[in-house]
C-alpha cells in the first residue's frame, strides 16, 4: 500500500490522496527525538521481558534505519538535528511537570549523565545541532524553532522515540508553526507495536505524513 492512502483514520478515509513530497536539501531538515541509553537499560528481569519486543524493534528496524537515514541525510546535505532529554540541574527542578511526575514518564537525567547520551550508533557529528529538552515535545521550551526559521527550514523529517509520545507531542507542534512534517515509521517506535499505529493514525494527514524510509529516499531532490 502506498504512504497516500495507509495509515488512514476514520476522518481521512475517503480523503483525496496527498501530492508528490519534494524535499529540496536546504529546505529540510530531520530531527532525531530521544533515542538515548536510558531507554534500553531495565534492571528488573520481569520488567526487561516486558519490554522485550521493543528492544527488538529498535535493534532490528528503527536504529539501523535511522542511521541510515542520518548518513543519507549527511551525504545529500540535509541538516540532521538531534533532540534529547537533559535537565540541566542535577535534582531535576528545571524539568517539566509532565516529567516529574510518577510512573514511565518521571525523567530524571542530569544532561552530564550517561544515561541521558544518545546510542553509540547514533552519535551526532561536531557541526550537528543537538536540542536538550525537558518537554515532551522539541519544540516547546527549546530554540528548536528559532533554529529552524534561522537555517530556512520547511519541511522536518522525524525519527526517534516515542511516537504517542515525545514524536506524536513534536510533530504537532510542528505542523502548528506550519512546518511540512514526515514522520517515518520505521524509524520510529513505541513501547508496543499497538500503540506505534494507534497513534500514526491519529497524527497522519492532518499533522504530517506517515511514510517508510524508502518513500523518503525518494523525495529528496537531487
Amino acid at each position: 500500500m502506498s504512504w497516500k492512502t495507509a495509515h488512514r483514520s476514520f476522518y481521512y478515509a475517503t480523503a483525496d490522496e496527498p501530492d508528490d513530497i519534494v524535499l529540496p536539501a536546504t529546505e529540510t531538515a530531520h530531527l532525531v527525538i530521544d533515542i538515548q541509553n536510558t531507554y534500553f537499560e531495565k534492571d528488573d528481569p520481569d520488567e526487561a521481558e516486558r519490554w522485550r519486543p521493543f528492544f527488538a524493534r529498535m535493534k532490528e528496524t528503527v536504529i539501523p534505519n535511522t542511521a541510515k537515514l542520518i548518513d543519507e541525510c549527511r551525504r545529500r546535505k540535509v541538516e540532521n538535528i538531534f533532540a534529547r532529554i537533559g535537565c540541566l540541574k542535577e535534582d531535576g527542578r528545571d524539568r517539566s511537570l509532565s516529567q516529574k511526575k510518577p510512573g514511565f514518564n518521571y525523567l530524571l537525567l542530569p544532561v552530564k549523565s550517561r544515561e541521558s547520551q544518545f546510542v553509540p550508533d547514533l552519535t551526532p557529528n561536531e557541526d550537528e545541532i543537538t536540542i536538550t529538552k525537558t518537554t515532551d515535545s522539541a519544540l516547546t521550551g527549546t530554540n528548536l524553532r528559532l533554529v529552524l526559521h534561522n537555517m530556512g527550514i520547511r519541511n522536518v523529517i522525524v525519527s526517534g522515540i516515542f511516537t504517542d509520545q515525545c514524536i506524536s507531542s513534536t510533530v504537532r507542534s510542528l505542523a502548528d508553526e506550519s512546518f511540512n512534517v514526515i514522520v517515518v515509521e520505521d524509524c520510529c517506535a513505541a513501547a508496543t507495536m499497538k500503540l506505534h499505529h494507534n497513534e500514526l493514525e491519529i497524527i497522519n494527514m492532518i499533522y504530517c505524513h506517515v511514510v517508510s524510509i524508502e518513500d523518503v529516499m525518494e523525495f529528496f531532490t537531487a
